[in-house]
């Protein structure tokens, strides 16, 4: 609205009262004062107020009052809710999952969330990562109290909410004990020691943890996510695998289990042959080029508004030079060439959002791909997510779809170990093509 008042695009503000305009005086005086200097008044429906110099004595008098009713209210609120709190009763906000609020706004366990929290809180202190929890949750059909899914940002806040300790806080009110509580001190206390571990561990054992497929891999039996995993075996060592989400407690789905850096190697190799293959990034520009040349479904429209007006401007002067001269035919003259200019710079800016780019510089853009070094965990994930769009994984073969299309290839593993060899211990390029073959076991058709 101030914004709008230096462009003069109105002369006057009504409120129903002053204090609706604001309840803090220093922004009431700051913007009253804007509004003046742009030509506006603020005018009051329910309080008349002269326009004499009394007229400022006594808005800042009913300013006050609105300020420190404003003030009194805030107080009397925080008063009740500090009441509340004293009694450990619910105070609005989010409610945490795993729990209830009953008719008399007490705290109660929610037998259907709660278990899966408790769950949560086991999973983690024994070694599962946020991550996972969080696939777990959703699959299980957890939801927030707002009913949006869960998200890693979501279990991290659980991980960390003393409330599930029976811990009811508000403000300055801390009441051991004061809501039922979820989980045991001595678990949520391991899992603050592991959060802790975790948030000072190496940056190398987080780049091991993370698990570079994970959205875009999915199981072709069930087509569930498939995510990371890790185990310790008995000798201390960690295990990292992909499992299909339809494999846990109670899903039917078979899918065996797939070691994480062999099938990462694979998709990062299959990456790099689709990169380094010329004809393929020569076809894939020319896509990209008919895709940047189709033309703004919005250009036509401006444009043909522009000839419509031209017509007009051309019709109009053609009558002035027959004789034809009236005050409206020189207004509306003036008019058209206003919408003309108008439509002129909308044009001219519709074509500078869309750049000229050639087929040399989308060839040249790709083929950096090719410098990317594949040790580096942010140059693998670049990879990963620039080209890869969806990889549904069978217990012998694979499908791989890239980004652009008709970009999907079935790939069985015999094809795989043939090309690249089986323990896939180096990033050389493949033997033989894996593109050439045919896709016998098309999952797509």
């Amino acid at each position: 609205m101030i914004k709008d008042s230096a462009a003069k695009k109105f002369d006057v503000v009504i409120v129903w009262k002053l204090d609706r305009f604001s309840r803090n005086r220093v922004d009431s005086a700051h913007y009253k004062y804007v509004l003046r200097k742009n030509g506006v008044k603020v005018i009051s429906a329910t309080q008349s107020i002269s326009e004499g110099p009394e007229r400022i004595l006594l808005e800042s008098v009913l300013e006050g009052i609105a300020e420190y009713y404003s003030a009194e209210l805030s107080e009397k609120v925080v008063r009740g809710l500090t009441e509340n709190a004293l009694k450990c009763k619910y105070n609005g906000g989010t409610l945490p999952i795993g729990y209830t609020i009953d008719e008399n706004q007490f705290f109660q366990i929610d037998p259907v969330t709660a278990p899966a929290v408790l769950d949560a809180f086991k999973k983690y202190a024994k070694g599962a990562t946020m991550q996972e929890i969080t696939d777990e949750l959703n699959i299980k059909g957890i939801r927030t109290s707002k009913g949006t899914k869960i998200s890693l940002n979501t279990v991290t806040r659980m991980l960390h909410n003393r409330r599930y300790l029976g811990e009811y806080q508000y403000r300055d009110v801390v009441v051991p004990n004061g809501i039922p509580a979820i989980v045991s001190a001595k678990l949520f206390e391991q899992v603050q020691e592991r959060a802790a571990a975790n948030k000072k561990a190496p940056a190398k054992h987080k780049a091991e943890d993370e698990y570079l497929l994970t959205t875009k891999l999915f199981c072709g039996y069930c087509q569930c996510l498939i995510t990371g995993e890790s185990g310790t075996s008995h000798t201390k060592d960690v295990h990292r695998y992909y499992k299909c989400r339809g494999t846990r407690k109670g899903g039917t789905c078979k899918k065996k289990t797939i070691k994480k850096k062999w099938i990462e190697e694979v998709v990062i190799l299959l990456i790099q042959k689709f990169i380094f293959d010329d004809a393929l990034l020569d076809r894939l520009a020319d896509m990209l080029i008919a895709k940047l040349n189709a033309e703004s479904s919005t250009l036509p429209i401006l444009r043909q508004q522009l000839a419509e007006i031209e017509k007009g401007i051309e019709n109009l002067i053609n009558a002035i030079q027959a004789g034809i001269l009236t005050a409206s035919t020189k207004e509306r003259l003036e008019q058209l060439e206003a919408e003309k200019s108008e439509i002129s710079v909308q044009i001219l800016k519709e074509e500078i959002s869309k750049p000229t780019v050639t087929k040399e510089d989308i060839i040249f853009y790709l083929t950096k791909y090719r410098k990317l070094n594949m040790k580096q965990l942010d140059h693998r994930r670049r990879l990963i997510d620039s080209f890869v769009n969806a990889i549904y994984l069978f217990d012998d073969y694979l499908v791989i779809t890239f980004n652009y299309k008709e970009g999907t290839k079935t790939i069985t593993f015999a094809e795989i170990e043939e090309a690249f060899g089986s323990d896939l211990s180096s990033l050389t390029a493949p033997t033989k093509s894996l593109f050439c073959l045919p896709d016998k076991r098309d999952f797509f058709e």
